[in-house]
């Protein structure tokens, strides 16, 4: 077997990793992320020391037959702990650090049975794809084996149980990437379940004098490889989610950031664009703050309000009695403020030349998905003034 499966998987991981350190050395304090470091690592090695060529080659030069074995156990056993600990962390509360100590200590103590386990046992022929069933009759090797696919099969089941209960939580419904991202790790947990499952289901085929290899080797592989991928890829969702949704926020604040533009230029305002396409999306909100606060003086509540008050009853007569009322009083605030901004960034520009306007006092929007449905009006302004304005020129060229 050539492991290439195992190396390209391995390789995926890593550079997952790689992705992620960053921001380790920015926020190491923080547990969650320590955790999802730690699931990323330990899962490249499962791939990495699993693999046969892997297998031979720590064989080999460390001397010991069967040393891989147990090292592959331990990187299992050391996964299948941080993964607890990361969904631990993810669900928060006063407990949490009980919860992960618990956890640790448990598989801690499963990584000690593993090496105490393959000391005395002693394995003396090299196996390198059909360790387990091969010695399910060894006194304390089969024990480790065991002990090691109970643990795998405890972690599994208790993550894919925590995560298919949590997913189905009403807060977590309002986090779209969050909820797929536990759906993801509850199928793929469930699916790595069938790893354990069935080379139990081997050694007990063993122990009873009936020869089940493939199932302890083949099928095992194909669940411990789809379940370990699916899992990662789930725990790495809601932080690709983040920033795709930063990005998409990017993106659809253009207009906004378009319409202050000379306020930002004219007071200098403007900040520098960060290197990382990653972090773009704060850069514009945080600009396009800095150039909100710069003309707060000049909004208009009069004009907010009439603003406001016609276009929901425009929505209202659009949509009929029966419309959507939170959509349309969303789309009202977002339409007044969009007008609101306009007139006082024009405003703010009179009085750079020496004019003055009164205006009366509105704070500016606290939600941070606010400025985007603000530029989404703004967005949607320009076209309908755009089309008004091609109207004319049709008529005139007919």
């Amino acid at each position: 077997m050539s492991g290439a499966i195992n190396y390209i998987s391995c390789g995926l991981l890593w550079v997952a990793l790689l992705f992620r350190l960053p921001d380790l050395r920015r926020h190491w304090s923080e547990p969650s992320l320590r955790a999802i470091i730690a699931v990323l690592g330990f899962a490249s090695m499962c791939f990495l020391l699993g693999a046969p060529p892997t297998v031979a080659l720590i064989n080999s030069v460390s001397g010991i037959p069967n040393l891989a074995a147990p090292l592959t156990y331990a990187a299992i056993t050391a996964y299948s702990a941080a993964s607890l600990v990361l969904i631990a962390c993810w669900r928060g509360g006063p407990s949490v650090r009980r919860t992960a100590r618990n956890w640790i200590y448990s598989y801690a103590g499963v990584l000690t049975g593993i090496a105490v386990l393959f000391a005395v046992g002693n394995p003396a022929e090299e196996r390198r794809t059909d360790f387990d069933t091969y010695y399910a009759t060894t006194p304390w090797v089969a024990e480790m084996v065991v002990l090691y696919l109970l643990a795998h099969l405890t972690a599994a089941t208790v993550s894919a149980v925590w995560s298919l209960r949590w997913a189905r939580e009403t807060e977590v419904r309002r986090r779209p990437w969050l909820r797929a991202g536990l759906l993801t790790i509850g199928t793929g947990t469930a699916l790595s379940t069938g790893y354990s499952i069935s080379k139990l289901a081997a050694i007990a085929a063993r122990w009873s004098g009936r020869d089940w290899v493939t199932v302890g080797t083949s099928v095992s592989s194909l669940c411990a490889g789809l379940g370990a991928l699916l899992t990662v890829a789930g725990f790495l969702l809601p932080m690709a989610g983040h920033h795709l949704s930063s990005w998409a926020d990017f993106v659809r604040l253009a207009p906004l950031d378009a319409l202050l533009d000379p306020v930002l230029e004219d007071r200098a305002l403007r900040l520098e664009r960060p290197r990382s396409p990653l972090l773009w999306g704060t850069w514009r909100r945080s600009t396009i703050l800095n150039g909100l606060h710069e003309i707060e003086v000049f909004f208009d509540k009069a004009l907010y309000e009439q603003v406001h008050d016609a276009e929901l009853k425009r929505l209202r007569e659009t949509a009929g009695a029966h419309g959507p009322e939170d959509g349309a009083q969303g789309r009202a605030v977002a339409s007044a403020w969009a007008v609101t901004i306009s007139a006082a960034a024009r405003r703010s520009a009179q009085r750079s030349s020496g004019a003055f306007g009164e205006s009366a006092p509105l704070p500016l929007p606290q939600d941070p998905k606010a400025l985007v449905r603000i530029a989404d009006a703004v967005r949607r302004s320009e076209r309908r003034e755009r089309s008004v304005a091609a109207g004319p020129a049709r008529a005139g060229s007919l």
